[in-house]
């Protein structure tokens, strides 16, 4: 036999109404070593209020018993999260009916006829049964550590567009207006210099000074898109001109209306999601031509972002510092969508965005402030 030994004992609730086969199971145990506390019961009532009232460690039950069967007996402690291992120990069971009762969850059986491996049956339930609680254990807290993360992620998110937002009305008001203001002056001191190096310094500042107005716009409106006020499907028309311009390739904006009413933090979403595609595929794609295609139908938003360009390597989409695609992934995870993305080398790239708006149409659309 296998030693079993153990500082701890092993506690045994015993379902047999033969008090011969208890006892012979008792000495059986005992001779291999482990220390074992047995409760024997014969009555289903009983078995129900032991197993509520107190933990065990193993259950050992006969599979027929007066008025009921083991099967019985094990759909009352199936329920409980924590169940130990039950095992049936009969003489009088067939291998159909055993091999349905390990379907059922059955930790194992046992032939009365061959009690001398009850030991063995024991000692592999119990190493089972402890491998099961600790892969439990360690998917209960991955999914924890999931849900903190995502958490996380959203609240950076927020965090991040409303600093955009902060930094774009400091553009707007204090650079913006100051560039404005010194670019009035210059232009002031040009018309009233008689000095022709004057005017010509004067108005180089003056040309400087308004690429660098320009530029401070277009940072803003990066940082904080007022376009959307307008609506998504200008938004999204505005961002594809200006990808147009800068990049020299056509980007064709297809929608499904004219008007797409959606929560700010889905119109928001959307647009970011069509910023960093056209944004990877300028730098990345070498594509001749996007198609972007936006849809409200049957309740669902669908943006989706198509290129003709080299397409992606399957390996760098899992690659760990993507996180650009991560993040848009998070983003969609947000506002209760989900991002798709298919590519094959030589092939181009779509990404895809879809986000219900059933739970959200009776959100107020997105405003200036919302961003």
């Amino acid at each position: 036999m296998v030693p079993m030994a153990s500082d701890r004992a092993l506690s045994i609730l015993h379902l047999e109404d033969s008090l011969a086969d208890h006892e012979l199971a008792v000495l059986t145990l005992r001779r291999s070593g482990r220390v074992c506390q047995f409760l024997q019961v014969d009555s289903l009532p009983e078995f129900q209020r032991l197993t509520d009232s107190q933990p065990f460690d193993v259950i050992l039950a006969d599979y027929r018993l007066p008025g009921f069967t083991a099967l019985d007996a094990w759909a009352h402690v199936a329920q409980k999260p924590h169940h130990p291992p039950f095992i049936l120990l009969s003489g009088a069971i067939g291998e159909a009916a055993a091999v349905d009762a390990i379907r059922l969850g059955i930790a194992d059986y046992l032939l009365k006829d061959d009690l001398q491996r009850l030991p063995h049956v024991i000692a592999r339930a119990l190493e089972v049964h402890e491998a099961r609680q600790a892969r439990e254990q360690a998917v209960a807290q991955l999914e924890a550590s999931e849900r903190q993360l995502a958490n996380l992620a959203e609240h950076l998110q927020t965090s991040i567009e409303q600093e955009r937002a902060a930094i774009a009305r400091e553009i707007h008001d204090d650079i913006g207006g100051a560039l404005t203001a010194v670019r009035f002056d210059v232009a002031w001191i040009g018309r009233h210099s008689a000095d022709p190096q004057m005017q010509e310094h004067a108005a180089s500042a003056a040309e400087m000074l308004q690429h660098a107005i320009g530029a401070s716009q277009r940072i803003m409106m990066n940082l904080r898109p007022p376009v959307l006020e307008q609506g998504l499907v200008a938004a999204i028309q505005w961002l594809a001109a200006g990808f147009e311009r800068r990049s020299g390739t056509p980007a064709r904006v297809v929608s499904s209306s004219e008007t797409i009413h959606a929560a700010a933090d889905i119109q928001l979403a959307a647009y970011r999601t069509a910023q960093e595609a056209l944004t990877n595929i300028s730098k990345y794609a070498q594509a001749s031509t996007v198609h972007i295609d936006l849809s409200d139908k049957e309740e669902v938003l669908t943006l989706e972002i198509t290129d003709d360009g080299v397409g992606i390597d399957p390996a760098l989409l899992n690659k760990p510092k993507a996180f650009g695609l991560k993040g848009l992934r998070e983003r969609a995870r947000t506002v209760g969508g989900w991002l798709d993305i298919s590519s094959r080398p030589g092939h181009g790239t779509s990404v895809i965005l879809s986000v219900p708006l059933t739970s959200a149409s009776s959100s107020p659309p997105a405003q200036g402030d919302a961003q």
